[in-house]
């Protein structure tokens, strides 16, 4: 809604939406000019002809006429111009209010059948478990005063309880103690609503903390799944030195050479290489040594395709 000044009176547009609200502002601004009881009750002309008035008739009749206009005034600037013509023809404040009022109001009928459906929605609103305690207040508050726009008086201590006996289980706690330690007859709704506010605080600010704390295990834990992983897979490319042992202990290309006295026999003695110091022999292949005097006998060696690679570069 806009603004519009009308001497040193500033009233909202209306233009077609959310007439509850503009008329209470309306109804606002009269009586802090005491104009509201001409708007609502409208005035009486005297039925006598001016000349028979008293000065004392006269003059409150010349107060009412300017008062009325003056009402007039504002509410004929307080409607946007596509509304203005419903009500450009009258002559009175309380006839362009009752105009405005049987449009977007309704009759007696109609209103009565509004403020009971306003009645069931306050009865079963509750707050959802996942709704924020500021919006559910703005629109429980939202909701009473529509209510209180079609007639309904609703005491501070229903809202109270209706505020209390809404919330869901996580405000239990704070519930029962507003209940033990104020007294809910005298206990403004305000206040109830500054102390659960302070309590939204706290619940979202350990929420907060638990938030945080489970982020940081979620990134330990996986930190050790790689970790572990990466040893895992380390370890499986690592045989143990027994099985390696128990590899070459067995047949196969094992055993390829031996030796005997100062000879050499097996299937790959040829590509063994001898080496003399005095009467020690060196029978070497790929880094596998055996030593053999000249007249001993030594166990048989093995030697790999590796070692053939490497012997055939001597």
């Amino acid at each position: 809604m806009a603004g519009s000044r009308g001497g040193e009176l500033k009233a909202p547009i209306f233009n077609g939406e959310n007439f509850d609200f503009w008329q209470i502002k309306l109804k606002t601004i009269f009586r802090s000019h005491d104009l509201w009881d001409i708007v609502e009750n409208g005035y009486k002309t005297p039925k006598k002809e001016e000349e028979e008035l008293t000065k004392a008739e006269r003059k409150l009749m010349r107060e009412n006429e300017v008062k009325d206009a003056r009402a007039l005034s504002i509410i004929q600037g307080a409607v946007s111009e596509q509304f203005f013509p419903r009500i450009a023809t009258q002559e009175t404040a309380k006839a362009a209010w009752d105009i405005l009022k049987q449009e977007f109001v309704g009759d007696k009928k109609v209103r009565s059948m509004k403020l009971q459906s306003l009645r069931r929605d306050f009865e079963y609103t509750r707050m959802n478990d996942n709704e924020s305690l500021s919006g559910y207040i703005a629109k429980l508050f939202d909701l009473i005063n529509q209510m209180k726009s079609y007639g309904e008086d609703l005491s501070n201590q229903r809202i109270v309880q209706k505020l209390l006996i809404s919330l869901p289980k996580s405000y239990d706690s704070i519930a029962a103690v507003i209940e033990n330690t104020k007294d809910l007859d005298t206990i403004d709704a305000q206040d109830v609503v500054v102390i659960l506010k302070g309590y939204e605080q706290r619940l979202d600010r350990h929420g907060d903390n638990n938030a945080e704390k489970a982020f940081a295990s979620l990134n330990i834990g996986s930190k050790s799944v790689r970790s572990n992983g990466h040893t895992s897979k380390s370890q499986k490319n690592v045989k143990p030195k027994n099985e390696r042992d128990k590899k070459k202990d067995k047949g196969g290309r094992g055993n390829d050479f031996g030796i005997v006295g100062n000879n050499i026999t097996g299937k790959k003695s040829e590509r063994v290489g001898i080496f003399e110091f005095g009467s020690t022999h060196i029978y070497k292949g790929h880094g596998k040594e055996k030593l053999a005097d000249s007249g001993g006998e030594t166990d048989s060696a093995s030697i790999t395709d590796e070692d053939e690679a490497e012997l055939m570069t001597h």
